[in-house]
């Protein structure tokens, strides 16, 4: 019998007619879904329990599973600003026991000589205070703190006494550091200074933070998910080990027995030497950590996930196309003259942080690296510099992995010249090379790969001695590069 049913036994006397289906020969592997994972701190007012994942398609379902405010809940309306389509899921963490919330003063001093409006930014949002030749620093201050706390969305509680405001993050933890504080942000283009007479005083972000959640009971609800985009705002050493223990390709996310991939997104704020010594302490294929230029307002966890949506966005359209360029919509722009200079994005490139870069009035991925710097030996190794090098990676060996599973789930494994008939359910190494060859051929038409004969002439496919029922391949695929430099040299003439 060479026809390979599944289920129709031979033995079936009962007339008449009987049909199976097998949809092995179909080509009909998906693109699959490329899911979104935000972790975050949630709020006692959020509905949702820490570390159980939840689908979160909407900022209204954030705001009501981790509460109004949260760093969760902010982070989901970043990603939503930038990724308004992908599947995002998100897990709460619980703030650390130990934990300490930042904190922060706003001091108002001197006495208004015109009326006139406070234009004052907390985490990238601003908040508008009437201001009258009659108010005192203390009324000023009351207001202040009134507008803080009518601003429910903002991730602090206010409030004053004698002319001073106390901001307290509604979290604990190092992350609540990164909270900002500016007034007059837009400056005189954009209509906002402070009222003439009065002066505040205030640090640049809020401080005296400490402790971040523990990350193992998350990465444990994680489970064996695909999360092909996770984005989280922990940038401690302890943090980012923990990220990397999970996503390493021995025995976590990357590895040959688990194959469920993904890559972390992150985002650190300092100056170029503190942020160069932080990219320099990582070595990690699987993070991206997205350098914050000082000046931008909004916070490191808004941030991070604005730049892992817009990587998502674009790596869902095409895991082969470079990333640069991509808007990070509603992420406030660094002012003229506190930007990080061209010579300033070339340390950070070098030193494993990913970079923006500003075109008028806009924020855009310039290059989302990796962390990976070096090799087993220390030795400076560029393989794993481009993050869009793993997400395409993953994308081909899915797609190796869909031929396979979908076309050979159930045959039998001969040699090659074995003489069978025609339609048997038998497979041979020559039969999977032409299969691989074949699949190469319609990446390299997609646009995913290239030298579609050189990978021909280097493939092995073999039956391993140790084992009669295993086929080993040595699989090597050219990936298809990225337009990444267009150097010109300008040699002119003033007459030929």
């Amino acid at each position: 019998m060479t026809v390979p049913f599944n289920n129709i036994p031979q033995q079936v006397r009962v007339p008449l007619f009987y049909a199976e289906m097998d949809n092995s020969q179909a080509n009909g592997q998906g693109t699959g879904i490329r899911r979104a994972l935000a972790i975050g701190q949630k709020l006692a007012t959020g509905s949702a329990a820490v570390n159980t994942p939840y689908i979160v398609p909407s900022v209204a379902q954030a705001i009501a599973l981790f509460g109004r405010g949260s760093m969760l809940a902010r982070q989901v309306k970043a990603y939503r600003d930038n990724d308004s389509f992908g599947e995002l899921w998100c897990i709460a963490v619980a703030d650390a026991g130990a934990g300490v919330a930042a904190a922060g003063t706003i001091t108002v001093a001197g006495a208004p000589t015109a009326a006139g409006t406070l234009n004052f930014y907390i985490a990238g949002q601003r908040i508008q205070v009437a201001v009258l030749t009659t108010d005192t620093p203390t009324t000023i201050a009351a207001a202040i703190a009134a507008a803080v706390t009518a601003a429910t969305d903002l991730p602090v509680t206010a409030t004053s006494a004698v002319g001073v405001v106390t901001l307290t993050c509604k979290w604990k933890g190092l992350t609540g550091n990164d909270i900002t504080l500016v007034d007059s942000f837009q400056g005189s283009a954009g209509g906002e200074a402070l009222p003439a007479g009065i002066t505040l005083t205030y640090a640049a972000t809020l401080s005296a933070g400490t402790t971040n959640p523990t990350l193992t009971p998350v990465i444990t609800a994680m489970g064996d998910d695909e999360y092909d985009f996770i984005t989280h705002p922990y940038t401690d050493t302890t943090s980012l080990d923990a990220f990397a223990a999970e996503l390493n390709d021995t025995t976590g996310r990357w590895s040959w027995s688990r194959q469920i991939y993904g890559h972390c997104y992150t985002a650190l704020r300092g100056t170029l030497g503190t942020l160069i010594a932080a990219g320099g302490a990582r070595n990690d294929q699987h993070h991206t950590i997205a350098a914050i230029d000082v000046d931008c307002p909004n916070p490191g966890y808004e941030y991070a996930a604005a730049y892992c949506a817009r990587n998502a966005v674009f790596i869902n359209a095409d895991p082969a196309r470079p990333t640069q360029t991509g808007a990070l919509t509603n992420i406030l722009v660094p002012r003229a003259g506190k930007k990080f200079l061209f010579t300033e994005r070339q340390s950070l490139l070098t030193y494993g942080l990913a970079t923006s870069y500003v075109t008028p009035g806009q924020l855009r991925v310039e290059r989302a690296i990796t962390t990976y710097q070096k090799n087993l030996f220390a030795q400076p190794d560029t393989s794993y510099l481009d993050s869009e090098v793993l997400h395409l990676s993953a994308y081909v060996l899915r797609r190796l992995k869909s031929i396979i599973t979908s076309k050979y789930p159930r045959h039998k494994l001969a040699n090659d010249g074995t003489r069978f008939a025609a339609g048997s359910a038998i497979v041979t190494p020559a039969v999977i090379r032409g299969e691989l060859i074949a699949e190469y051929a319609k990446m390299e038409y997609d646009g995913y790969v290239e030298n579609a004969t050189l990978f021909a002439a280097n493939l092995i496919v073999e039956r391993p001695g140790s084992d009669p029922n295993r086929i080993d391949v040595l699989f090597t695929p050219d990936y298809v590069n990225q337009l990444r430099v267009f150097a010109v040299l300008n040699q002119f003439r003033l007459q030929y």
